[in-house]
């Protein structure tokens, strides 16, 4: 039984270890993603709960489908292969960010709002 080549490989790591500046500098353009995201679903919650309705009705739904993507196993490139297999997911939710960013920010907006109201108990 033969060792495969590590010819190949090793050019993709020395092709990493010279680009590693380039690709450190994107981190936190992936982590930003990650933390939008996560105010999509938020946004998406509090949608669905009433407390949030400032928000055009194709927007929530394009984020809507976006988040449903991400949990479709059967998306153009499947999740359980190694690191591609979210790069699609990737791209649906860069693509949804970059169409309801306004709604975001607003939505945000919101939510500072809502955290310096007095919170009102009912007796």
């Amino acid at each position: 039984m033969s060792t495969p080549s590590n010819g190949s490989h090793d050019l993709d790591i020395a092709k990493v270890n010279q680009r590693a500046q380039e690709i450190e500098s994107k981190l936190p353009k992936l982590k930003q993603v990650y933390k939008q995201t996560k105010i999509m679903l938020s946004m998406v919650k509090d949608y669905w709960a009433g407390a949030y309705r400032e928000i055009p009705y194709w927007a929530i739904s394009a984020v809507s489908l976006a988040l449903l993507y991400i949990l479709n196993p059967a998306d153009v490139i499947p999740d359980v292969l190694v690191g591609v297999g979210y790069l699609d997911d990737a791209t649906v939710v860069a693509f949804c960010l970059k169409l309801v960013q306004h709604e975001l920010e607003r939505y945000q907006e919101w939510q500072t709002t809502q955290s310096k109201a007095p919170k009102v108990v009912d007796v």
